[in-house]
């Protein structure tokens, strides 16, 4: 993600977040809390994007700057990850009704365009490498000093969030432009995640090189939605459908029988980490089943992963001092992290929110639950009397582990308020011992999860990527790539 590499895991100087009041608990009510607070997450990421966001003063038009601070942690560059995942956010709210977005959109997607051409560290276009450089300098210009490269999440989360967009102009009746515009952007993300998604590299975190469950599941998603738009287009993506399974069944290595292990690495960690809950919501797909393979949310294998990776928290960190066994806690990256002394952080508490409101989604258009012996744990703690079975939407027992679980989304909705200062302002972090928020100020990446978390939980939801035909394992994996071409894209007129 953007957090500062191993070689910079310093701890916060004192006042680095002065302008950050401390948290007050608050005595509203959640519902009233989300009111107020999803003007400020929105205008937070807004101020965040250049070339007139209020607080990235020098950011070039359209580049989505990981937070104002500069000094330890420094966070003024723009990640690909970061922005992509941050202007997906956009692009569904826009898709959604606020017209008001589309011009930063657009600006976003120029500036991707200028920046996928920078020869930097990684590479260049010219193989496609340089597009797996994991942050730029917010003038569009290389970062040349040392990081964890390369990192090759971001063309699969960029591919994403352009396809989004793409769709919706395609449905307006604007295919030439997305094919001027989109599509050659698109397509060297692609032939990128094609090529390379067999590759190690570092992962969301920059801290581990290996394979990342979370890359992997991006990759996956940007091959089979990408063969669909190349499709509509009248373009192909040969890359996509050849690897797409491929990746899949390379997924399916990173579950263990009760969690996902996020990191394939020799790193000496549990495998419990936030980087899985992110995982899937960041797939979640509305139109898709509780499927164990790509690891929807209300799958057995995301439940038993999920109550596995918030209980690895609840002793660790003194904010969830007198929790018990079904209450939410605050969430951090992993247990064993010690970045800026290994605090909870705002946008893993909220994904521990967003995946269950997910679940109650699929669940309600399918109309049913299963509970399974893998995802009986999870059921358990927040209903004790929970047993193995199929329960309709008519059914008692329905209506009693679904209350349960939405009760047990909010409180980790509550937790995030609990810290939430009064101005509303989102940190990186916010301390294990009494909650002040820390590290990095005004966050991108923590007011757009909030948004997400909220438009879930208020059941909007975004457009199915297609994981209901892609969930086919192949009886046999293979390592194997296919070679791209790359070429220079530009952005005319909208």
């Amino acid at each position: 993600m953007l957090t500062a590499n191993l070689l910079t895991l310093a701890l916060l100087a004192p006042g680095a977040l002065s302008s950050v009041l401390h948290p007050t608990r608050r005595q509203s009510s959640l519902s009233s809390y989300i009111q107020s607070e999803s003007s400020i997450a929105l205008q937070g990421v807004l101020d965040n994007i250049g070339a007139n966001g209020s607080k990235v003063t020098g950011a070039s038009s359209g580049i989505v700057v990981a937070s104002p601070s500069k000094v330890n942690p420094d966070y003024f560059y723009t990640w690909t990850r970061d922005a992509a995942l941050t202007l997906k956010v956009l692009v569904d709210r826009f898709i959604a009704g606020d017209s008001s977005l589309e011009s930063t959109i657009q600006q976003y997607i120029s500036a991707q365009a200028k920046l996928q051409t920078i020869s930097n560290p990684s590479g260049d276009l010219s193989d496609g490498s340089g597009l797996g450089e994991p942050k730029f300098n917010v003038d569009i210009t290389a970062f040349t000093g040392d990081w964890g490269r390369p990192q090759r999440d971001g063309p699969a989360l960029r591919a994403t969030a352009l396809i989004a967009y793409g769709n919706y102009l395609i449905s307006a009746g604007q295919e030439s432009v997305v094919t001027s515009n989109i599509w050659p952007i698109v397509q060297n993300d692609l032939n990128y995640v094609a090529q390379y998604w067999n590759q190690t590299g570092f992962d969301l975190w920059e801290e581990i090189q290996g394979s990342s469950f979370f890359t992997i599941a991006a990759q996956h998603r940007a091959l089979v939605e990408g063969s669909a738009f190349a499709q509509s287009l009248g373009q192909s993506c040969t890359g996509c459908d050849s690897q797409a399974p491929q990746v899949l069944c390379f997924l399916q290595e990173f579950w263990n029988g009760t969690s996902v292990i996020s990191n394939l690495a020799n790193d000496g960690r549990s495998g419990l980490d936030a980087n899985s809950l992110i995982s899937s919501i960041q797939t979640f797909d509305p139109e898709a089943a509780c499927d164990d393979a790509t690891f929807q949310p209300c799958s057995a294998r995301a439940l038993s992963n999920h109550k596995l990776v918030v209980d690895s928290f609840r002793s660790i960190y003194s904010v969830n001092s007198g929790k018990s066994a079904g209450d939410a806690v605050a969430i951090g990256r992993y247990a064993e992290d010690t970045y800026q002394g290994g605090n909870p952080w705002y946008l893993a508490t909220l994904a521990a929110a967003e995946q269950l409101y997910d679940a109650l989604l699929q669940w309600n258009k399918q109309g049913s639950l299963a509970v399974t012996q893998t995802s009986l744990p999870f059921f358990q703690a927040l209903v004790s009397s929970a047993a193995t079975g199929n329960y309709s939407s008519s059914s008692s027992t329905y209506s009693s582990l679904t209350s349960a679980v939405k009760t047990y989304a909010d409180e980790f909705m509550s937790i995030v308020q609990q810290y939430t200062p009064s101005n509303g302002s989102l940190a990186e972090q916010f301390t294990r011992d009494n909650g002040t928020p820390t590290s990095a100020g005004d966050l991108t990446w923590s007011y757009a999860a909030f948004l997400t978390a909220e438009d879930r939980r208020a059941g909007t939801v975004p457009s199915s990527w297609g994981a209901s035909g892609a969930n086919q394992v192949p009886s046999q994996c293979q390592g194997s790539s296919a070679t791209g071409s790359y070429t220079t894209p530009s952005v005319g007129a909208w």
